[in-house]
């Protein structure tokens, strides 16, 4: 009933009006529910709940201010968040990262799929034009034909433009270092471009040693020859490696470490560590890690894992859950155990790859420490050593879930490592194809407007099954909660 005016005015709702009305209700809170579910497993948050954050509580005055701690600067505490923040999100340059023409290329050339992102290679971009640039360009045309070809966007613009700098100087190390990266389809054709790239970039580099002017221009130049010359060596290494030449690789990282002491940063270790696990050099394997798993120094999934790997090996091979739990855990298992334990919490991503729980796919050229994209790179290499060492893997499976109890909060404790970064999910969905389902940890429970939507759905289509099936019934029950709901009807 409807009061208008001085008269009450009756109408009357059929049982048409209730099944549109509800099934509408249905479909728009379905459509709500998909929406939301899609947004949340493409950015792992809620759509209604951060719009509400971010739009509406200011609006509604639900920013509260807390009152400042004598003796602690709120801004301070800000500043130290952020910078904890982006200490937690650096990306770092993969160490083992393929080469584009005769890996990346081959991989798109077959499956028709792009292996980098846009966001990864302009990081390989920008690093490029760090390592390889210096004010001094201008002063040898070639090296400024380099300059413009690392800033190109189409790699078919940045090989010709490598042609051009041979063109003008044959001994441009760095357009030999391009064309072997991209235009090279194979390791023995980059391999080729390499050594003619160390012949020139030995050449340069002693005659910037040489060079008396000692000013800002001349060190730059040093730097940048240095960078050259370091690159090329490592990459033939690694050509080297990957043609089965393992000693001749082994030696030739050896040199560079020793000739280069203080380029630690480039991580040249890990290449190390890997070479000499696919000679089965256990015993130098360990040595590489007494000197570089140091407290004081940066960890990694490859530090971690392979130390964990070396202590599985010494039980692994006769290691058995059910003997275990009968006798208790010996000392070599229990160190085992402890070293498993501790690389999951570094990367708790890795344990899936190297049991296959999970595929693997091309390693990206940049990875994000403890994140997703570390522990493609470290399983896309390592995942034969671990299967090669009889049980190593079993031991894996048994022990590395028991990890987590010992974080059951990892995002605000961890347990030898600081808590694991909130942002590792965000920079790895940068870096990693969209094709790849990224590894997300801690698992994000479903947030509460997703449960919400797909509990309005489920009651309003309830109710327009209802209504359609029992028409009068359901009539008489919306009267009845219309009345009980506007008494002042009545």
């Amino acid at each position: 009933e409807i009061h208008s005016g001085k008269e009450w005015k009756s109408v009357t709702l059929t049982p048409k009006f209730y099944v549109a009305l509800t099934g509408t209700s249905s479909l728009i809170s379905g459509l709500i529910f998909i929406f939301e579910w899609w947004y949340f497993q493409k950015y792992g948050t809620s759509f209604i709940e951060q719009v509400s954050v971010s739009h509406l509580r200011p609006l509604i005055g639900g920013v509260e201010n807390s009152p400042p701690v004598p003796g602690f600067s709120a801004n301070n505490g800000e500043n130290e968040t952020n910078r904890q923040s982006l200490s937690e999100c650096k990306v770092w340059r993969n160490p083992l990262n393929l080469f584009r023409g005769a890996e990346y290329s081959r991989y798109t050339w077959v499956t028709g799929k792009e292996p980098l992102t846009y966001y990864d290679m302009n990081l390989s971009a920008q690093d490029h034009q760090t390592f390889f640039t210096c004010d001094t360009d201008s002063l040898r045309p070639s090296d400024t034909v380099m300059q413009k070809a690392w800033r190109e966007r189409n790699p078919q613009a940045r090989i010709k433009a490598a042609y051009q700098a041979l063109e003008l100087d044959n001994d441009c190390a760095t357009a030999y270092v391009l064309l072997a990266e991209e235009e090279a389809t194979t390791i023995i054709h980059a391999e080729k471009y390499f050594k003619q790239a160390l012949k020139a970039g030995e050449t340069v580099y002693r005659k910037s040693q040489h060079c008396h002017p000692q000013n800002s221009q001349h060190e730059a130049q040093l730097r940048r020859d240095t960078n050259v010359l370091v690159y090329v060596k490592r990459r033939l290494a690694m050509c080297a490696r990957k043609l089965g030449r393992i000693k001749e690789a082994v030696k030739m990282m050896r040199d560079l470490m020793k000739e280069f002491p203080l380029l630690s940063m480039l991580n040249i270790h890990e290449n190390l560590l890997e070479a000499l696990l696919e000679l089965q050099a256990y015993a130098d394997v360990q040595a590489v890690l007494a000197k570089y798993d140091d407290i004081s120094l940066p960890k990694s999934a490859a530090i971690c894992y392979t130390a964990a790997l070396l202590k599985a090996r010494a039980v692994s091979d006769r290691f058995s859950p059910e003997a275990a739990s009968r006798r208790g855990l010996s000392t070599a298992e229990i160190n085992a155990v402890e070293a498993i334990h501790r690389a999951v919490e570094f990367n708790p991503h890795v344990p899936k790859y190297l049991l296959e729980m999970k595929s693997l796919i091309l390693p990206p050229e940049h990875i994000l420490k403890r994140g997703d994209s570390e522990a493609v790179a470290y399983a896309f290499f390592h995942l034969q050593h671990w299967k090669r060492i009889e049980g190593a893997l079993n031991l894996l499976h048994c022990t590395w879930e028991g990890t987590f109890r010992m974080i059951p909060y990892p995002l605000e404790k961890g347990h030898l490592f600081y808590p694991y970064p909130s942002c590792t999910e965000t920079a790895d969905r940068e870096l990693l194809p969209t094709f790849h389902d990224v590894s997300v940890y801690p698992q994000k429970e479903l947030p509460f407007f997703i449960h919400f939507t797909a509990g309005l759905c489920s009651f309003s289509a309830m109710l327009a099954v209802l209504t359609h099936q029992f028409p009068e019934l359901m009539v008489i029950f919306a009267k009845a909660v219309s009345i009980v709901s506007s008494p002042g009807l009545a």
